[in-house]
């Protein structure tokens, strides 16, 4: 009866017979399974991966001491399965490694709608090297239940700007997005970068004594995108902080990850000054090797593209 009453209220004032509202809401349905489909797939396979962490823990009864070598199998295990996870779904290539420098570095990288780059990137790094970058991810991602011990394992680390200058201070590299969420939902097709007034990474840097290291993925705006063009969503998060904005995609375009010439420590500069400069580096790589606007289209032909230029 109420499901009678509810129809004919929406025919009334829709002015629409109630079995196109099935189809429409039907419509909606779709939709909203697609926008959110890149976002679910990423926190999924996360889950995945921490599940097969659970099983290996218990199986091999190890403890909480991810440093132990006894972790070494299992920290292999899922970056073998994301690496290959890169290859197939994006072909994806790690360019200019060799100019990360042994000793401790502020890797800083602009952030994709779905930062799956950055992820391909840690993993072909201890891969090839044998060496973990940290990575300083978003206290609401970091809250997120059920990936803690893959969040241990990598590891990442959210508790600001004091402890990242400790892990630089302890040789580790150490990866982070001054953009952020900001950045993955309001950038766009066109990369630019949204720091703001952000320029704690910048000290972080100084803090340390440490060289900052630019990083730029090519195409990673093309394998996911948001609709943060649309004012209401951007209201919505400026004033609840939560990612309430809806992305599409999970294309599978070519990703190439670029790391150029590292920044070197300077005790003269001042914090302002080296965000500048990193600007500059990451702009620089990204109008190298990225065409602007970026399109879709061009991103997937380029998996079939065997003379992109390397440097």
């Amino acid at each position: 009866m109420s499901s009678t009453w509810l129809t004919y209220i929406l025919e009334q004032w829709t002015g629409v017979e109630y079995h196109y509202l099935y189809y429409i809401g039907f419509i909606l349905w779709v939709l909203n399974i697609i926008f959110s489909a890149p976002f679910l797939i990423f926190i999924s396979v996360c889950y995945f991966l921490n599940l097969l962490l659970h099983i290996y823990k218990r199986k091999n009864g190890l403890d909480e001491d991810f440093s132990s070598k006894s972790w070494d199998n299992g920290r292999f295990m899922v970056t073998s399965i994301l690496n290959i996870c890169g290859k197939l779904g994006h072909g994806y290539e790690l360019h200019g490694m060799e100019k990360i420098p042994e000793g401790p570095g502020l890797i800083v990288y602009y952030h994709g709608a779905v930062p799956v780059d950055y992820a391909y990137f840690i993993c072909t790094l201890y891969i090839q090297t044998g060496r973990l970058c940290y990575s300083a991810v978003d206290r609401f991602f970091a809250k997120f239940l059920g990936i803690q011990l893959l969040f241990n394992l990598l590891p990442a680390v959210h508790s600001g700007r004091d402890e990242s200058v400790e892990i630089l201070k302890k040789g580790n590299l150490l990866g982070v997005s001054p953009g952020g969420s900001r950045e993955a939902f309001f950038s766009d097709e066109n990369y630019n970068l949204l720091w703001g007034n952000r320029k704690g990474f910048a000290q972080v840097a100084i803090d340390a004594k440490v060289p900052i290291i630019p990083m730029f993925t090519q195409n990673i705006r093309e394998g996911y995108r948001t609709l943060g063009k649309i004012g209401v969503f951007r209201w919505l998060y400026e004033h609840s902080r939560l990612p309430l904005v809806p992305g599409y995609g999970g294309f599978p375009v070519k990703l190439r990850t670029y790391i150029g010439e590292p920044i070197p420590y300077d005790p003269n500069i001042t914090a302002t000054e080296l965000v500048e400069k990193t600007k500059i580096a990451i702009e620089t790589l990204r109008d190298r090797h990225q065409k602007l606007p970026g399109s879709i289209l061009r991103a997937l032909l380029e998996r079939f593209d065997k003379h992109q230029k390397e440097d």
